[in-house]
């Protein structure tokens, strides 16, 4: 009976002795923080694309002369027309743009042979620009941009009414290359649309001829291209 008392001691002192070591060992050892795992933000996908579409106002130099009219000049009528353009960006500061519409314009004698109907046409005017976007004012993105014109008439018509002892039979304006500039402006409503405003100026002057090239002369034409319109960002 002492035998195993003794062994029955024995093993409770064990298992004191044990659970305070392994109390200790766990004191001694780091506490770990638990860790909790956050879903990634989600991103949105960009787009290069964008569209525009405005109403433009064309308004020219009015300027111009027939060679062989001492004192001529010539004035061009101004227009509104729909405009389309459709822009890629290279990145989020570097856009290319390509501007497509089509104007009506009448040209007529000033000066020397003033109030002479001197022929109608309409101008086919692509305008490819490079331009810088500024993208640290938020919703509101200046733009800056410069390019080339090539302008295509068509559908050209001559006067036919004399004045000043000159009547234009036939009216013929050359296909010209221009340069571009511009400037403007979208201010972006949410993610996709906004509102446009932009101008661009083009030193265009195509050379004329009338009259199965009896009469020559150029038509400074330099027009302001004023729009405004909405935007769309794919």
């Amino acid at each position: 009976m002492k035998y195993r008392a003794c062994m029955w001691s024995a093993l409770a002192v064990a298992a004191v002795l044990g659970g305070a070591a392994s109390g200790a060992l766990a004191a001694d050892l780091p506490q770990q923080k638990p860790v909790y795992y956050k879903a990634a933000p989600a991103v949105d996908a960009w787009n290069p694309w964008m569209i525009r579409l405005r109403a433009l106002g064309v308004v020219t130099r009015n300027s111009g002369s027939v060679d062989q009219v001492a004192g001529s000049g010539l004035t061009t009528t101004d227009t509104v027309v729909p405009e389309l353009d459709i822009s890629y960006f290279f990145n989020q500061n570097w856009a290319a743009e390509l501007i497509l519409g089509v104007t009506p314009h009448s040209i007529s004698g000033t000066g020397a042979i003033n109030g002479l109907n001197v022929g109608k046409a309409w101008l086919l005017p692509p305008t490819l620009t490079l331009q810088y976007h500024f993208t640290d004012f938020g919703a509101f993105k200046p733009y800056v941009g410069a390019g080339v014109n090539y302008t295509v008439f068509f559908n050209q018509s001559a006067g036919n009414t004399p004045s000043g002892g000159v009547t234009i039979t036939q009216s013929h304006l050359h296909n010209s290359f221009a340069p571009a500039a511009q400037f403007g402006f979208d201010y972006m409503i949410d993610q996709h649309w906004g509102i446009n405003v932009d101008v661009k100026k083009l030193w265009l002057r195509p050379d004329w001829d009338g009259n199965n090239g009896a009469l020559t002369g150029k038509v400074n034409l330099d027009p302001w291209l004023i729009g405004t319109g909405i935007t769309y960002k794919f």
